[in-house]
């Protein structure tokens, strides 16, 4: 069986975010982040121990370290071209490497950076693979992304996550758009929602999603993943309205959005780098909203909107 090629991008820690985005456009399967510059902080946070192992400890704490994986059917030089025309576009010095890998190495790797987090002030978010973890009083998320998918670890998810907190009542129907791993519509369902459905254009995704939810006791009719467009497969009404994606995929389904909207629904979008919210906010305000709340994260932007009377 052929080897699939390993893509490495060095870039400095503060923009290591922004290249992960860039590099997340070129591929649908596999991207990890090697990021150590808040190493002590982070552990003290999930595990609540100061100890870390020597070799983490050693590493490089001003670089940032993006992998991606290109299958042998496909062209690694065409996503390197990409990605260096938009890293010099935004002006990230970077480092590109490359080596060969066999599939079942890559999709290992990255568990190695996913640990139990508390995200907001209702959730644990827990990898299935790891039992040692303390929830307090917090509800469980248990999660196994897949190879590409959300693990809540990135702003962005974190900030949708802190989001629907604020709004998630027994009452609430749930509409998830790019519902990737199911993260945010499993956090509906734990948080309390009366239904929840998740639409995206990846049918591996949407399989993901579906056993995030049965790992965490949810299904249809309350829990429903569904593989297809937004407009093609989407009927009814909701009052939480989530889109964790990009903002080019955000400006383009804003328009949709609102037929899907009951009266005083909440729209809350994520995944947008700051130098974008301005073309996000045109787009959001262009199609009747009105922004109720920012987030920002390092870079990372979420909004909360409303429809404006």
């Amino acid at each position: 069986m052929e080897n699939w090629t390993e893509i490495k991008i060095t870039v400095d820690a503060a923009r290591v975010d922004e290249a992960g985005a860039i590099a997340s456009m070129t591929v649908p399967y596999g991207i990890y982040i090697e990021d150590y510059s808040n190493l002590e902080a982070e552990a003290l946070a999930i595990a609540k121990i100061d100890l870390i192992d020597e070799d983490l400890l050693a590493k490089d704490r001003t670089k940032g370290i993006v992998h991606i994986y290109i299958s042998p059917e496909e062209n690694p030089q065409e996503a390197i071209s990409f990605i260096k025309d938009r890293l010099n576009a935004e002006n990230i010095a970077h480092e590109i490497d490359l080596a060969d890998c066999a599939r079942e190495d890559w999709e290992n790797n990255w568990k190695q950076y996913f640990k139990p987090i508390n995200v907001g002030n209702k959730i644990l978010i827990r990898p299935v693979w790891i039992d040692d973890y303390d929830a307090g009083d917090r509800a469980v998320l248990n999660l196994e992304p897949g190879v590409a998918f959300g693990t809540g670890t990135h702003e962005t998810t974190r900030l949708c996550l802190q989001a629907l907190e604020n709004y998630i009542t027994p009452d609430t129907v749930m509409l998830d758009v790019g519902c990737g791993s199911g993260i945010l519509s499993v956090a509906g369902m734990l948080l309390g929602a009366k239904s929840v459905i998740g639409v995206d254009i990846d049918k591996l995704a949407v399989k993901v999603a579906v056993e995030n939810g049965k790992l965490n006791g949810f299904s249809e009719p309350e829990y429903k993943m569904i593989v297809g467009n937004l407009t093609d497969k989407i009927s009814g009404k909701y009052s939480v309205v989530t889109a964790n994606i990009v903002a080019d995929a955000i400006i383009m389904l804003t328009p949709d959005v609102k037929q899907f909207l009951s009266d005083d629904a909440v729209y809350i979008v994520s995944g947008i780098i700051d130098m974008r919210e301005d073309e996000v906010i045109s787009a959001l305000s262009g199609n009747g909203f009105e922004i109720i709340r920012r987030h920002e994260e390092n870079g990372w932007i979420c909004f909360e909107c409303r429809m404006a009377k």
